[in-house]
């Protein structure tokens, strides 16, 4: 599948099946974590995959109780540490965890994988759950499985609404 079909088909899941997901095609999501770019090459990250029932159960409550974390076989959370600002004023940590979490959603969409982008927990609870040392910061939290749902797909604007070219217009 072309990358941009990927991108095409890939959809938040809210819902997933019991179904395990099988070790190669969890290895090729992190993998596509392991891979992605950061800034000066330091890969100051580190990716968790949760698989144990119980600490998924409580990572269910550290993420305001979405029940698609418990649901899911797997968890993933991206964390960094060494977070500094960039000279074009971003956080470090939050732009290298941003695409490797993007390239892990993206390559399990190419497995037949849903995943969801949440952006409600609560990181000092997460933390505590994995054992994350004070010094990571937790920048996402994704349940990772087979959906159980085929929502519609979001409408997305115009090329010409978010597309300029040469200056902002």
């Amino acid at each position: 599948m072309a990358v941009l079909d990927v991108i095409k088909t890939r959809k938040s899941i809210r819902k997933y099946k019991d179904t395990p997901v099988e070790a190669e095609k969890l290895a090729n999501v992190l993998e596509a974590a392991r891979l992605a770019p950061s800034a000066r090459n330091l890969q100051d990250w580190k990716f968790i995959a949760v698989t144990d029932a119980d600490k998924r159960a409580r990572l269910q409550q550290a993420c305001g109780g979405q029940r698609q974390v418990g649901q899911a076989p797997v968890t993933l959370v991206v964390c960094a540490n060494n977070d500094g600002v960039m000279s074009c004023g971003q956080s470090k940590t939050t732009i290298d965890c941003s695409i490797a979490m993007s390239f892990m959603l993206l390559q399990a969409e190419a497995e037949g994988l849903g995943m969801c982008w949440l952006g409600h927990f609560y990181a000092d609870q997460v933390k505590q759950v994995l054992n994350i040392p004070d010094d990571y910061i937790v920048v996402a939290v994704s349940p990772l499985g087979y959906a159980d749902e085929d929502p519609a797909p979001k409408p997305r604007k115009a090329a010409e609404d978010v597309i300029c070219y040469n200056e902002f217009k």
